[in-house]
């Protein structure tokens, strides 16, 4: 089957995530069209870290569509709330108020320029969020939580089933934004570092 993605979409980093003592998720913002899309509202140092960037994109928390979550850990969800008009997005429904849509997330589109993948791998439930610009294809992911890996991942569900997928992601993307870093350009053959740590 032949990869097709728009190139329609623009992208910002909200808030860099890290690990170390204190941990974040790394949270990006989506715009296609009217489709205004939050990924990974995690936990971060203040609500302030999320809003305050979107503000100086012209965009109020009721302007946002769409939330994707890469997976269910609280550190990627817990700001979920913020957005009280937006449809949210997991590995297997669509949520909104009291109605769940099931639906597995495998390419499912959003918008002609953003597309879901199932990813699991940190856990059962990981999905990468492609989005295609004008300067090329960026995943958003926690199959990498940095630049570094780490690798293996020390807190994975199934950590065979890694390689396989980032391998995957490395085949059309230009730009990984992960889980708790700063966006990298990786090498097409590049599956990982070796750092080690807790999420």
């Amino acid at each position: 089957m032949t990869f097709r993605i728009g190139r329609a979409a623009a992208y910002s980093v909200l808030c860099d995530g890290y690990v170390g003592d204190r941990v974040g998720s790394t949270v990006s913002y989506v715009r296609e069209g009217r489709r205004h899309v939050v990924i990974d509202p995690g936990m971060v140092s203040s609500r302030d870290a999320i809003l305050r960037p979107l503000s100086k994109l012209a965009v109020r928390p009721e302007d946002v569509t769409d939330v994707v979550l890469s997976h269910h850990h609280p550190d990627h969800t817990l700001n979920c709330a913020l957005f009280p008009r937006a449809r949210v997005h997991d590995y297997w429904a669509e949520y909104r108020n009291a109605v769940w849509k099931s639906r597995p997330a495998e390419g499912y589109r959003l918008s002609p320029s953003i597309l879901l993948w199932e990813t699991p791998g940190h856990t059962p439930q990981d999905i990468t969020t492609l989005v295609g610009t004008a300067g090329g294809i960026v995943a958003f992911t926690h199959l990498w939580w940095d630049e570094s890996g780490p690798t293996p991942d020390p807190l994975a569900s199934d950590p065979r089933t890694i390689p396989k997928h980032r391998k995957r992601v490395l085949a059309v993307a230009d730009r990984i934004v992960p889980g708790h870093g700063r966006p990298f350009v990786p090498r097409r053959t590049w599956v990982g570092g070796g750092r080690t740590g807790t999420p």
